[in-house]
């Protein structure tokens, strides 16, 4: 077979493949599927709407803390949290990583999961609503508060990365700008005195 052939003969790899973290991946997808998943299926597992109620925040809550200290350090290298200050006030604290571009795939899937979540219990929100589910309601309107959190704390996570990364790159065309003339001053300086 001409070595053509064998590469065309190989599967293209899968997104699990292609991740740096897919343990991260998985888990990243993994509870907030099953909290939909359990929303929209609880009649097939239970009658009985407490536990459903549980399971589901259980979920959400499994869900808001992987993103926020796990998934998203790994997956895009951001994380964020809010410190209460002692006078009372909030303080919102963005890191990021330094070096390195995310994976590809890593950083698609997870804006895409985060963008989509948030829009999804909305909807369920929306026809929970118009069918005056008031306990299918409540569930909804959590979800969106803890996927719109992670989703919120994330794009000013992103806002100040991007910030930061321009004023690290501003900061170096400036350092660069006055050694290439401390430079060229000295080569000068060697050139012109002879």
């Amino acid at each position: 077979m001409p070595a053509g052939d064998i590469e065309a003969a190989q599967p293209e790899p899968t997104l699990l493949q292609q991740s740096s973290h897919p343990t991260a991946l998985i888990f990243h997808l993994l509870f907030r599927v099953a909290a939909v998943f359990m929303y929209i299926f609880s009649g097939l597992f239970t009658s009985n709407s407490i536990l459903t109620f549980v399971i589901i925040i259980l979920l959400l809550a499994f869900d808001f803390w992987t993103v926020k200290n796990v998934t998203g350090r790994l997956l895009v290298g951001l994380r964020w949290w809010n410190e209460i200050r002692e006078d009372g006030t909030n303080q919102w604290i963005f890191e990021s990583r330094e070096n390195g571009v995310p994976n590809a795939v890593d950083s698609r899937i997870f804006w895409t999961a985060l963008y989509v979540a948030p829009a999804v219990w909305a909807l369920l929100a929306v026809l929970a609503l118009l069918r005056m589910q008031w306990g299918s309601l409540i569930v909804t309107l959590v979800a969106v508060a803890m996927c719109s959190a992670n989703l919120f704390g994330y794009m000013q996570c992103e806002k100040d990365a991007k910030k930061r990364a321009a004023s690290y790159i501003a900061n170096q065309g400036i350092f660069t700008n006055i050694v290439g003339s401390m430079i060229s001053t000295r080569i000068g300086a060697m050139f012109g005195s002879r």
